[in-house]
């Protein structure tokens, strides 16, 4: 028997990702949700055919049907959230980013640990097959050594939208430059040793558009840049000694079945030679909230996360040191 979801409030990303995500899963079943709004939460428990409704966020909490609670709730409100579900021994999963700042991850993840539930960092991202299939392929050569990461993630954002507030954990390195930074990380598969960036800010002081450069071990560097003011694009590239890996639609691929294009290097030659070859991978069209869900299952069933899952501790710090060169905080 799979884990028994609930879930922690009726945001957008639980309509658009984790419900359809649960019921899409092998082990997951969506057993209640809540809202501070008791109505909101009939009316969704009576359009997802979810059995229980609660009116408070401490009643899912205690409710003794629940192993699982998925907490995509604003910024500010997630470690104490966390620090409730774990204290009444629910594992969790919590959106990105999963913390305000590092000490605050840190302390939550080291709450988790004692009180023996799993703590795991949304970034649903890493469990589709493309991803794994892109990584196994790069670790097994396919574009030489590594080099060059390079992520962009942007959307022109609402002006009244809660993520522009810098008391909520707001900007856009929290929100979408995550992203590339756990894109670089993941596959650098280390952490960066140094870095610069850059950025732009928003009348009410949060990062509206950034770019950074990280440095990782194995001389591979990561150039990562976020918006919420420009188009959206969401993209990342891999760039190796012998070719590289282009990956539209990265971190939300399409529902049809996601690709990526391979262009490799026969020799090597001059700019221009017109000796490389293109090659377009496609990959399973397999959701990637179920293949998060039945990861974290899997991982709750082992007692520890299973690869390439994201605890989110080393991610904030990163992301915090990236902020402090941009100097938003």
């Amino acid at each position: 028997m799979g884990l028994r979801w609930g879930l922690l409030g009726c945001a957008r990303i639980c309509r658009r990702g984790l419900i359809p995500g649960i019921r899409a899963s092998e082990s997951g079943t969506l057993a209640a949700l809540a809202s501070r709004d008791a109505g909101q939460a009939k009316a969704w428990a009576g359009e997802f055919a979810i059995p229980r409704a609660h009116g408070s966020y401490e009643e899912l909490i205690a409710d003794p049907e629940v192993d699982a609670v998925y907490v995509p709730l604003p910024n500010e409100l997630h470690k104490p959230w966390v620090m409730r579900a774990a204290d009444a021994g629910k594992h969790v999963l919590c959106e990105k980013p999963l913390a305000l700042d590092a000490d605050e991850a840190g302390r939550m993840v080291e709450h988790c640990r004692s009180r023996g539930v799993l703590l795991m960092e949304a970034f649903m991202w890493r469990h589709q097959p493309r991803t794994l299939a892109i990584r196994k392929m790069v670790d097994e050569g396919a574009i030489g050594r590594l080099r060059l990461i390079r992520s962009s993630f942007s959307f022109p954002i609402d002006l009244s939208d809660w993520r522009l507030d810098p008391a909520r954990g707001g900007g856009s390195v929290w929100d979408v430059g995550c992203y590339g930074v756990n894109a670089a990380r993941l596959f650098a598969g280390a952490e960066p040793r140094s870095g610069q960036a850059v950025g732009t800010r928003s009348a009410s002081g949060v990062d509206m558009n950034v770019a950074i450069v990280l440095h990782f071990p194995g001389d591979v560097l990561a150039a990562v840049d976020c918006s919420f003011e420009q188009p959206f694009l969401c993209t990342y590239e891999l760039v190796g000694t012998r070719g590289s890996i282009t990956v539209p639609d990265a971190y939300l691929p399409p529902a049809s079945g996601p690709t990526a294009v391979l262009r490799t290097m026969s020799a090597p030659s001059d700019v221009g030679a017109g000796d490389d070859r293109v090659e377009t991978l496609t990959f399973p069209a397999v959701d990637q909230y179920a293949a998060m869900v039945d990861s974290f299952d899997r991982s709750v069933a082992a007692g520890a996360l299973e690869a390439p899952a994201e605890d989110g501790l080393a991610q904030m710090r990163v992301l915090e040191r990236i902020l402090r060169w941009v100097g938003t905080d």
